[in-house]
């Protein structure tokens, strides 16, 4: 009777190969919400994480990093540094 006891081996082999194959497909579906609950702590985006793009959160993101650029200064003229004198 080692026959009857290697069909249903074989099914379950076929049913589980068949049901780990389904993951790789719907994983790419779910990977860029799962990522989003997955605490810091454990490997998840940090708290400081700008927001992803497409998203309202992230055009009111980006429309302030846009005016904190435009906002910022580069430092002082290197020629009209009181430095510069001693270079020369």
């Amino acid at each position: 009777m080692p026959v009857s006891r290697r069909v249903p081996a074989f099914v379950c082999v076929v049913l589980l190969s068949s049901s780990l194959g389904g993951c790789g497909s719907i994983s790419s579906f779910l990977a860029g919400g799962m990522g989003d609950l997955i605490p810091a702590w454990a490997g998840g985006l940090p708290a400081d994480a700008p927001p992803r793009p497409g998203t309202p959160e992230y055009e009111a993101y980006a429309k302030r990093h846009e005016q904190q650029q435009s906002g910022a200064t580069t430092g002082p003229d290197p020629a009209t540094s009181p430095s510069a004198e001693a270079v020369h």
